[in-house]
Order: structure tokens, then sequence, then C-alpha cells
């Protein structure tokens, strides 16, 4: 009678340990995971922080082209969860009238090209315990208009370049820009060769945003940030033909896709 009342506990166990998801499983989403607390995740082949309630996150890039494999590991039991990530259309994007210098670089500022892509990329690589990635995001900007979508493919000056990774926002000069989440300053630079004044946020677990071409800078390196705070100003700094802001969200070096955690569509 023991040994058939411990089967039915572990069966019942096993049949309850899974996890809940938030986010559709398409190339370019932010995907929020809930499972048991005191769990182990592994997203394919790599582990995942979990926070103490449970709570973890990971992205998909906007080319995968294959399925996504969830292990959850807890008390010796394991469950693999395989998850279908599905295919998006991406629009093609013309842009001309830049500096000729902005679309293909002199070699002069290829060594700082290459110095300012590692401070963005040592920021995004961040893998601090903050948990505020779960929280939902506010926009950034209120009533601005979106001139620029995630995944497109950039024609500039007629030359086929990187897909964009962001969303762009058109609003006039000087309009106040607000954190999306609560988070921390990774990376404040006022004058970066590509994207002008920049800021990049960490919201804990790999999860960062970051923002671009910004007039002023209101924040510096190191600070601690609430959701709502003024940070900055809209500008046209870097490459850019016009005021906008650019904004990107990152699962590490993961590009996703900012409309996916904010209340925009297009």
């Amino acid at each position: 009678m023991r040994i058939l009342t411990s089967l039915v506990l572990l069966l019942i166990t096993t049949s309850s340990f899974a996890a809940t998801f938030n986010g559709k499983f398409v190339q370019g989403s932010f995907i929020l995971g809930k499972t048991e607390p005191d769990s182990e995740v592994f997203v394919d082949k790599k582990k995942v922080k979990v926070t103490f309630d449970g709570f973890f996150v990971f992205g998909l890039d906007r080319d995968r082209k294959y399925d996504v494999v969830i292990t959850l590991s807890k008390d010796e039991i394991k469950k693999k969860i395989v998850k279908k990530v599905f295919k998006r259309e991406y629009k093609i994007q013309r842009i001309d009238g830049l500096e000729e210098k902005k679309v293909t670089p002199p070699e002069e500022v290829y060594e700082r090209i290459k110095r300012e892509n590692k401070w963005i990329g040592e920021a995004r690589a961040i893998n601090s315990d903050l948990a505020f990635f779960k929280n939902n995001f506010i926009n950034p900007l209120e009533n601005a208009i979106v001139t620029g979508v995630y995944g497109s493919q950039r024609i500039l000056n007629g030359k086929p370049k990187w897909p964009h990774y962001g969303i762009d926002f058109a609003a006039e000069e000087g309009t106040e820009i607000k954190a999306m989440l609560d988070g921390v300053v990774t990376l404040a630079e006022p004058d970066l060769f590509y994207t002008g004044g920049t800021l990049i946020f960490d919201h804990g677990h790999g999860i960062s945003t970051l923002y671009m071409h910004m007039k002023t800078l209101m924040v510096q390196k190191g600070q601690k940030v609430k959701q709502g705070d003024v940070i900055g100003t809209v500008g046209s700094t870097g490459r850019s033909t016009g005021a906008h802001l650019d904004v990107r969200l990152n699962w590490f070096q993961v590009r996703l896709d900012p409309a996916t955690v904010l209340d925009i569509k297009y």
C-alpha cells in the first residue's frame, strides 16, 4: 500500500511539473516562462536563470528556422517541452540621403566602430539577477509615429545592408523619452558612430533595452532607473536622416522585436 501511494504521488508530481509561457513562438519574440521554483531550466542547450518564484526568460532570433526545446529539471524529474517556431515575413525599407561615410564607413573609423561594438556587446552580455524583465513594459514615447519596424531588410542609398533590429519612432527633436522598464544603466554614450546618443539598460537574466540617436542623455552608467523616468530626449545623432528614436530589445546577443513587449501594432 505504501509503495502504491508513493507511485501515485510521483505520477501527480510528474504530471504537474510543467511551464507556462507568455509570448508567441514566432521569430523575433520575447518569451516569459513560469515554472516550479528551484527548478533548473535549459533553453536548447543553454542553462537560464530562474527567479525565486519560478520566472525565466528567453528570446527567438529573427531568422530562427528550428523548434525550441525547453528542458525542466527538479528533484531528479525532467521534462522536455518542444515548441514549433513560426516564420515571419519581413518588409523591405529603402532609406536614401544618408552621408556616404555612414553607409560605407572610411577605413580610418574602423577601429572606432570595432571599439564601440565591443562596448555594446559587453553590455548585452550581462547576466544579472535582476528580475525587472517579468514586469510589463511601457512605450518610451507618447503618440509617436512608427516609421521603421523590426526585421525589415534595409537598402541604404541603394545598397543592401543588415536588417533593422528595432522600432523607429518619429518625434520632434527634444521630445522627452521615458524608461520602458525599471533597470540599471550599463552604457551611456553621447556620440557613437552609428547610433549617436545611446543608452543601454539591464533588466536581468540577459534582457536589455537600447535607446539610440538621442540628443541628450539624462542618466549615467551604473544609475538605477524606474519605469517612466525621463532618461533623455529625441535627436538625430549617428546614422540618421531625421529626428527619431530607435529602440531595441535583446536577450543577450539575440535581437528581439520590441513590439512583442510594447503596446504598439504595425
